[in-house]
């Protein structure tokens, strides 16, 4: 056994059996949570060097570590992994001596910017300055925004101008 996680709203513990696991609401993951809001293979730990690393893959729901929602993280003994809503304390013991876990490829703090943001072809209102029209107070006529119901309350972006340099 490589180590458990402990359900932190109670329950039996999950034995880490192999290095390489693949969780998810499937019968056929390593670990199978039979919730809805868990997906189908919905995140993998992996044992590297001493240390899991979580992946997620693409799941509706998140996964987190510590409470902030990541893509790939190093979980250390004692860090709380959630699957969606299901909270998981990692219990497993490090080797004496061991270095660190190497840094990842991937920038994990970066969520919530759509590819799009990142490629500079879109930008969030919230980010236009002071007293530029189009913000979350009025339209790009200056004006307040139609009653609720009216406009789209999804629609949180905008084109960059055409000045813009691409």
């Amino acid at each position: 056994m490589f180590g458990e996680l402990v359900p932190q709203g109670g329950g039996d513990p999950v034995p880490l059996l192999k290095k390489k696991l693949l969780i998810g609401r499937r019968d056929s993951c390593d670990i199978a949570l039979q919730f809805p809001n868990v997906s189908s293979r919905h995140c993998e730990l992996e044992l590297v060097d001493g240390y899991w690393l979580v992946r997620d893959l693409g799941s509706s729901n998140g996964t987190k570590v510590n409470g902030v929602r990541v893509r790939a993280k190093w979980i250390m003994p004692g860090d709380e992994l959630a699957v969606a809503k299901h909270r998981y304390k990692i219990d497993y013991n490090l080797a004496a001596g061991a270095p660190p876990p190497p840094p990842l490829q991937e920038d994990d703090a970066d969520l919530g910017t759509s590819l799009l943001e990142k490629a500079g072809l879109l930008k969030r209102r919230t980010e236009r300055a002071p007293g530029r029209p189009g913000g979350r107070g009025e339209n790009l006529n200056g004006q307040s925004p139609a009653p609720h119901g009216q406009n789209d309350p999804t629609r949180d972006w905008d084109s960059v101008d055409d000045d813009d340099d691409l």
